[in-house]
C-alpha cells in the first residue's frame, strides 16, 4: 500500500491502480477551495479547543501550522500530490508534517463529508458577494450611458418589427431591471447558502461534545444546517446559484444580441470599441462583435452547468456519494464565466459609440405612432377596436403612398375618419408619442429621468 494513502490503507488489501486514482482524484480542480479549507479548519480547530477536545497547545500548533500552508500554498510552493487524493488531504497531511500529533488531532468531530459542503458554502458566499459588486458595476456603466441619451430615440420592437418609439436610455434601463432582479436572486440564494453543515459529520453527527453555533458565529455563518444527512449530502444551494447565473448570462446574452445587431450596418446603430473587436482574415473591411459573440455562446455553457448539476443531484440516494465530487468543476466553471463576463461587459458599455441620426431614422420607418393615431381617436370617443380598424386601413393608404403614417396630410387622415382634426399631428412625431406615455415606467423623457434617479438611489443603498 503506497505510503502516501495511510488514511484508510488498514481496510485494503491491495493498493488503487494508477487509473483508478487519477480517475478519482479532484485535487487538480479543487485545491482552489485551499483558503476556505484553512478558513474552516481554523474555526473548527477553535471550537475543539473551546469544549476541551483538543489542548490550547493543540491549537497554537495548529494555528501555526495552517498559517504556514496558507503562505506556502499563496506563494505556489506548497507540493500537491495527487496520491494524496484531495486538497483535505493535502493539507492534512502537510501539517502533521508540520506539527506532528496536533495535526491528526484536527480531523475529530468531523469528516471530508461535512467539511468539503462547509468549504463549499465559504467558497461560494464569497463568489456570490463578488458577482453581486460586479452586477452593480456594470448597473452603473448602464445608467452613466442612458443618462447621456434620455433624448436620443430609436424604434422600441416586438418581433423584431418596429412598434413604438422609445428612447436609448429607457432601452438601456429594462437591462438595470433585469440585473436588479439577478441581485435579488442571489441575495435569496447566499440565505441558503449561509448555513454551516460541519458537525454533520460522515452522516450522523458526532458523539463529541461540539458546538456548532459556535463554530458558525466564528465562520460569519448564519445558522446551521439543522439535519445531518441533509447537511453532507444536498448541494441544492450550488444549483440554486447555477440557475440564478444562468439567468445572469441569459440576459448578458440578449443585449449581446442586440449589440450585434445594432453594429451590423442593416441597423448602424452604435459602434464598440476596437478592443472588444476582431478582424477577419480575409476580409479586411470587417470588424467583428466578438466579445458578445462570445457572450452568447457561453450562456450555453453555462445552462449546460445548471443542467450538470441537476442530473448530478437526480438519482442520489442519502446521505453523501462519491457523485458530489462532480460538483466542483462546473460550479468553479459558472462562477468564472460570470464574474469575467461581467467585467468585460462593463468596460465595454463604457465604449460604446452611438449614432443617434441611425436610430431616429429607423424610429422613422414602419410607422411606429400609428398606436398614438388609435389612442387619439379612442379620446375623441371611438372605440379602442373601431380605433384599431381605422388606423390599419390608414396605415395600408400610407403604405400604397409609399410614405410613413406621420406624412401623410390632414386630408387623408380624414378620409378614415372625420374625428381627426389639425392637433394629431402633435400626437404623431416621435417626441410626442414618448411625451404622451408620462407614468412610471413610461417613455416620457421626465420619467425615465426618475427612474435613472430611483436606480441611483438603489445603487447607493440597495
Amino acid at each position: 500500500m503506497n505510503e502516501n494513502n495511510k488514511t484508510w490503507s488498514g481496510r485494503f488489501n491491495e493498493p488503487v491502480s494508477e487509473l483508478v486514482k487519477r480517475y478519482t482524484a479532484s485535487v487538480e480542480f479543487d485545491q482552489r477551495l485551499a483558503p476556505f479549507d484553512i478558513q474552516g479548519s481554523l474555526a473548527h480547530a477553535n471550537m475543539l479547543a473551546a469544549q476541551g477536545i483538543i489542548s490550547r497547545d493543540d491549537l497554537t500548533a495548529i494555528e501555526q501550522g495552517l498559517s504556514q500552508i496558507r503562505e506556502e500554498i499563496q506563494n505556489n510552493e506548497f507540493v500537491w500530490s495527487l496520491d494524496l487524493e484531495d486538497v483535505h488531504l493535502n493539507i492534512e497531511k502537510r501539517l502533521t508534517s508540520l506539527v506532528g500529533d496536533a495535526g491528526k488531532r484536527l480531523h475529530t468531530g468531523r469528516s471530508r463529508n461535512d467539511q468539503v459542503a462547509t468549504d463549499i458554502r465559504l467558497f461560494m458566499r464569497t463568489a456570490i458577494d463578488e458577482i453581486i459588486v460586479l452586477i452593480r458595476a456594470m448597473q452603473s456603466a448602464l445608467l452613466d450611458l442612458a443618462q447621456q441619451h434620455i433624448h436620443t430615440i430609436m424604434p422600441g420592437f416586438t418581433h423584431l418589427q418596429v412598434a413604438q418609439p422609445v428612447s436609448f436610455a429607457h432601452h438601456l434601463m429594462a437591462y438595470f431591471e433585469m440585473l436588479k432582479r439577478d441581485t435579488g436572486r442571489l441575495q435569496d440564494c447566499r440565505v441558503r447558502t449561509n448555513q454551516l453543515p460541519l458537525g454533520a459529520a460522515a452522516l450522523a453527527g458526532t458523539s463529541y461534545p461540539i458546538d456548532r453555533e459556535y463554530t458558525a458565529r466564528l465562520l460569519g455563518f448564519d445558522g446551521v444546517c439543522e439535519n445531518s444527512l441533509d447537511a453532507v449530502s444536498d448541494r441544492d444551494f450550488a444549483i440554486e446559484f447555477n440557475a440564478s447565473a444562468a439567468l445572469i448570462m441569459t440576459h448578458l446574452s440578449r443585449l449581446s444580441e442586440e449589440l450585434i445587431l445594432w453594429m451590423t450596418p442593416a441597423f448602424g446603430f452604435i459602434q464598440l470599441a476596437d478592443r472588444f473587436c476582431t478582424g477577419s482574415s480575409i476580409m479586411p473591411q470587417k470588424k467583428n462583435p466578438d466579445v458578445p459573440e462570445l457572450v452568447r455562446g457561453k450562456t450555453g455553457r453555462v445552462n449546460g452547468h445548471l443542467i450538470a448539476l441537476l442530473t448530478l443531484m437526480k438519482a442520489q440516494p442519502l446521505a453523501y456519494n462519491k457523485d458530489n465530487q462532480e460538483d466542483k468543476e462546473p460550479l468553479f466553471d459558472t462562477v468564472d464565466t460570470v464574474i469575467d463576463t461581467l467585467r468585460i461587459y462593463t468596460d465595454m458599455l463604457s465604449g460604446i459609440q452611438v449614432n443617434a441620426q441611425n436610430m431616429r431614422r429607423s424610429a422613422l420607418r414602419g410607422h411606429a405612432t400609428a398606436t398614438d393615431l388609435a389612442d387619439y381617436l379612442v379620446k375623441k370617443g371611438i372605440p379602442f377596436r373601431d380605433a384599431h380598424e381605422i388606423v390599419a386601413r390608414t396605415v395600408q393608404h400610407a403604405e400604397h403612398m409609399q410614405c410613413e403614417l406621420s406624412e401623410l396630410n390632414l386630408n387623408d387622415l380624414q378620409q378614415f375618419s372625420a374625428e381627426v382634426a389639425s392637433d394629431i399631428f402633435d400626437f404623431l412625431t416621435l417626441e410626442g408619442s414618448m411625451s404622451s406615455r408620462n407614468h412610471t415606467g413610461g417613455t416620457a423623457p421626465e420619467q425615465i429621468q426618475a427612474a435613472i434617479q430611483r436606480a441611483r438611489s438603489w445603487l447607493a443603498n440597495p
